[in-house]
């Protein structure tokens, strides 16, 4: 058993380094419940479990267009030791997206980059209501976090590659790792450098991640769990149950995000 894990089971947390988990989301969400969906609860949740920054897109952002983005400023601002944002983009509301842009880089102490979600919003990656975002965000070195799903029409592998094709120094985070469609999304990070697996809803497969350390190594895996939907003590407890090393544990919970978030965090 390695030390990391000793420290996990004796304490109930990871505090030799601090955990940072890139794919989050906060607020009230239809037709679900949810109990830890304001941030004075998650961040009592983060601290039981060693989590010290979460960068997130509020519910509110991607489905409320009245609402936006202002509720992500007004609660990174507000805990700017614990969270960061996603400028959570709705391809529906253009004037939302060009007026968010605008904007951006006044709140570089809020964004690290931008979230988009074309599987709920039904809209394909590679439509031209995404090409804005896409420009910025190369231009500016700025992170892109997409949702992915294998097959899917919206964010399957077929429209992550054409954006990878046309955006080649786009800095592009797969949420869910292009689910259920592993080994290309093992190819795809074997050919574009600047591309980011991330582990939210992966681990539900056994034997995925040991898939992934052995394929690709651990450098450009990212900790994620969709919190407060999922439980940070069960993803942390899968690295475990995976067979990881304490170096690549390490990697994946903290380094490799603080390396890509460095400028913004």
């Amino acid at each position: 058993m390695n030390k990391l894990w000793e420290e996990f089971l004796k304490n109930g947390k990871i505090e030799s380094f601090p955990v940072i988990d890139v794919h989050c989301h906060m607020g009230f969400f239809y037709g679900s419940h949810l109990p830890y969906i304001e941030p004075e609860k998650m961040i009592e949740r983060m601290e039981s479990v060693g989590v010290k920054l979460c960068v997130f897109a509020h519910h509110y952002s991607l489905f409320n267009p009245d609402i936006g983005n202002k509720v992500v400023i007004e609660i990174v601002k507000k805990y700017p030791d614990k969270f960061r944002g996603y400028c959570s983009i709705n391809p529906h509301y253009q004037n939302n997206i060009k007026n968010d842009i605008n904007s951006y880089d006044k709140l570089k102490d809020v964004y690290v980059g931008f979230k988009l979600l074309p599987d709920y919003h039904r809209v394909p990656l590679s439509n031209k209501r995404y090409q804005i975002v896409f420009e910025y965000a190369e231009e500016n070195k700025s992170i892109i976090l997409t949702h992915t799903w294998g097959g899917s029409f919206y964010n399957g592998e077929n429209e992550v590659e054409k954006i990878l094709k046309k955006y080649r120094k786009l800095k592009l985070i797969l949420g869910h790792s292009l689910h259920n469609c592993w080994d290309k999304a093992i190819e795809i990070v074997k050919n574009y450098e600047n591309v980011y697996l991330e582990l939210c809803a992966v681990i539900d497969e056994r034997g995925v991640l040991e898939k992934f350390i052995e394929k690709i190594g651990s450098d450009r895996i990212l900790y994620g769990t969709d919190f407060p939907w999922f439980n940070h003590h069960y993803y942390i407890a899968s690295l475990f149950g995976a067979g990881l090393s304490e170096n690549e544990i390490k990697k994946i919970l903290y380094l490799n995000a603080f390396y890509l978030l460095k400028k913004y965090t």
